[in-house]
């Protein structure tokens, strides 16, 4: 158990996930759910059997997958579903919101839901001993960091003209954004759900020598099918409305090779987070380790934020209304580190 390097580990996820929306500024007349399922492809089928089939002994992963329990797939899977409608609205957040609000809201639950709720629904009082009282401490501080973002963010809408909001971030729409932002935060916390019921997967890849660090790899197969399936069900109903299947058809030849690069790009980014976060996971000590997920998503709202600065998100802000982003970051990172007070 090593919880600096886990930490770090988890942190390296958080500058994939922060970023992988970046990557689609560069794709070119494609519309959104031309664009969202090439990146989904990579990023929940290609991506995680490659990481599984390089991170397992040679010639097991068919074992690994044929010997664990159904009901533990079954379950990854659904909860992957689930989400699946997450991931799905929180593309969307972010389309209406921007890197920084949409992420800061949409993620900021996403902790507090995915940390909290497994332990409670499994029956444990968090406050029965020290590490569950610097979890929920830990949480805490995270929503509190949120919220401050959030604020200033609300600064931000009020203090900019309409031509301004759309000038930061195209099709700005902040009803729409936090509606969707907030059913993306909750439902997102179900893929820790997933890795709660993909344990018996684990112990299965345990069993065949894989590597600890390695652990949680092949029930990221099942968890990401599941979320594939839901924005796949979701595209293809789009492509149907918008009539947008010509899309991969009309552009240039060049033009078609840069989106598939970005899209993949931005897909491979996005898994990282769960690459990272599952190693990063098993190098903290079991009193930390249901704090990994708050960790995550403390470390995306944090770095996406310093993201939506650089992308000039903030352009026009007050100095008073960027200087409350910067404490709402500070407060995001001192929270992954309550948990080590002793």
């Amino acid at each position: 158990m090593n919880p600096v390097a886990g930490i770090a580990l988890i942190a390296l996820g958080s500058i994939g996930a922060a970023s992988f929306y970046v990557p689609f500024k560069k794709v070119r007349n494609w519309a959104w759910e031309s664009y969202w399922i090439v990146q989904g492809l990579v990023a929940w089928i290609l991506a995680p059997w490659a990481a599984a089939w390089l991170s397992v002994p040679a010639g097991t992963l068919g074992s690994i997958l044929s010997a664990a329990p159904s009901s533990a797939k079954l379950w990854a899977a659904f909860y992957g579903v689930l989400w699946g409608i997450g991931s799905l609205t929180f593309g969307l957040s972010i389309r209406y919101l921007g890197v920084a609000l949409g992420q800061s809201i949409a993620l900021g639950l996403c902790a507090a839901f995915g940390t909290l709720l497994p332990p409670i629904l499994a029956g444990e009082n968090l406050f029965s001993t020290p590490a569950g009282i610097l979890t929920v401490i830990g949480v805490s501080v995270c929503v509190l960091g949120i919220v401050i973002i959030g604020y200033a963010g609300a600064l931000k809408n009020k203090g900019l003209s309409a031509e301004e909001r759309q000038a930061a971030v195209k099709e700005f729409a902040l009803k729409k954004g936090l509606s969707i932002a907030v059913l993306a935060g909750i439902m997102s916390a179900c893929f820790n759900f997933g890795y709660q019921a993909g344990k018996p997967i684990e112990d299965v890849a345990l069993a065949y020598g894989v590597d600890p660090l390695f652990q949680k790899n092949p029930t990221l197969i099942f968890i990401l099918l599941g979320g594939f399936i839901t924005n796949f069900v979701y595209c293809v109903y789009l492509t149907v409305r918008n009539k947008t299947f010509s899309d991969y058809t009309k552009v240039s030849a060049p033009v078609l090779w840069n989106n598939i690069l970005f899209c993949s790009l931005a897909g491979i980014l996005w898994f990282f987070q769960f690459l990272f976060f599952g190693m990063g996971s098993s190098k903290l000590p079991p009193g930390m380790a249901i704090f990994g997920w708050s960790i995550l998503m403390a470390l995306n709202i944090a770095i996406s934020n310093i993201w939506g600065i650089l992308l000039k998100e903030w352009k026009g802000s007050s100095a008073k209304t960027r200087f409350i982003v910067w404490i709402g970051i500070i407060i995001l990172i001192l929270s992954t580190f309550v948990v080590n007070i002793r």
